[in-house]
């Protein structure tokens, strides 16, 4: 399959990956928290994704097992697609292990994604009983085996994604992203030193939850009885609460005021400027259920905000969100 819709591409920290600025987020393929996605319709999100300029998916050894990993590889292979086209970033899974479990698990790894190459390979908690420089020695070998091309890490502070850095530079290589929580209702990164750090070292954000799971979009300000029947611990979420809706709407208001000018959605306002407002630093990785959620995602690739429209958003969104 070629990919048919051309878009900017940007280089994957200092790595030579050329990336799209929104990637796919593939833990709804493990099932999770998630109504487990038939085949069928994983490979049509895969498509769409794929056909609209999207070549890069995120996906991790916890997302079901490695049945996220799995969904995806076989996406893959039913589309027949090569891997230059179709970048895979996966995760290895730190919790109640050591370092040395990294080359031990990296085949299982493989194996789960039939053998495609693993483009990114990602701590993804830095929660372990051994430290992040162990951590990062232990990748730097599987650089050097040719298991994996580069490394990242996620939910990192900055001062550990330095030391992350550091440890790497000196095994001759380089940290190339951190993956952590980002969008215009929560942007702690701005203040706890992760963003700056990330510019001043050339290191990748990947922005998770861009959307605030679906909240951005304003389909529960619209329609608050969507929330009745919610499952899972997004049903939780203060945002959703009464108070919580209240609280965001102003921000709400203004994307619904830019995707009318723009003749987008409100969810195309907040990715785009999640991908543009700080350059090049930040990617953002918003998931698809449905193929027109792939659909839409796309989208937000096909303008660009001007600086006046991101300068507004940006200081109604800090009025609101967690910092």
């Amino acid at each position: 399959m070629e990919v048919q819709q051309k878009v900017a591409l940007r280089h994957l920290g200092h790595t030579d990956l050329q990336i799209s600025a929104l990637g796919l987020g593939c833990w709804q393929f493990g099932g999770n928290y998630w109504t487990k996605l038939k085949q069928k319709d994983i490979d049509e999100i895969v498509k769409i994704c794929l056909s609209g300029g999207i070549n890069w998916f995120d996906t991790a050894e916890v997302y079901g097992k490695g049945s996220s990993e799995m969904a995806l590889s076989e996406s893959l292979f039913n589309i027949n697609v090569n891997e230059e086209d179709a970048l895979i970033a996966t995760k290895w899974w730190p919790l109640f292990r050591r370092a040395n479990s990294i080359p031990k698990t990296i085949d299982q790894r493989i194996k789960a994604l039939n053998g495609r190459r693993i483009d990114l390979y990602q701590v993804h908690q830095p929660f372990s009983f051994s430290s992040v420089r162990d951590q990062m020695k232990a990748m730097a070998e599987l650089i050097r085996i040719n298991k994996i091309r580069y490394v990242g890490v996620s939910n990192f502070s900055a001062k550990k994604m330095a030391d992350a850095d550091d440890t790497l530079k000196k095994q001759g290589y380089f940290l190339a992203s951190n993956q952590v929580k980002y969008s215009l209702l929560d942007r702690r990164i701005e203040t706890n030193g992760v963003l700056d750090t990330a510019k001043e070292r050339g290191i990748t954000v990947i922005a998770y939850s861009p959307l605030e799971q679906g909240i951005l979009s304003g389909k529960f300000h619209k329609n608050p009885e969507i929330i009745k029947n919610m499952t899972g611990p997004r049903k939780h979420s203060k945002l959703l609460k009464p108070a919580g809706l209240e609280k965001t709407k102003p921000l709400i208001d203004l994307l619904e005021k830019m995707a009318a000018k723009y003749e987008v959605s409100s969810s195309q306002i907040a990715l785009n400027w999640l991908i543009h407002f700080h350059g090049d630093t930040v990617v953002a990785i918003p998931g698809a259920t449905k193929p027109h959620h792939a659909k839409e995602n796309i989208g937000a690739l096909n303008f660009t905000l001007t600086q006046e429209d991101m300068d507004e958003i940006n200081i109604v969104s800090k009025t609101i969100a967690k910092l």
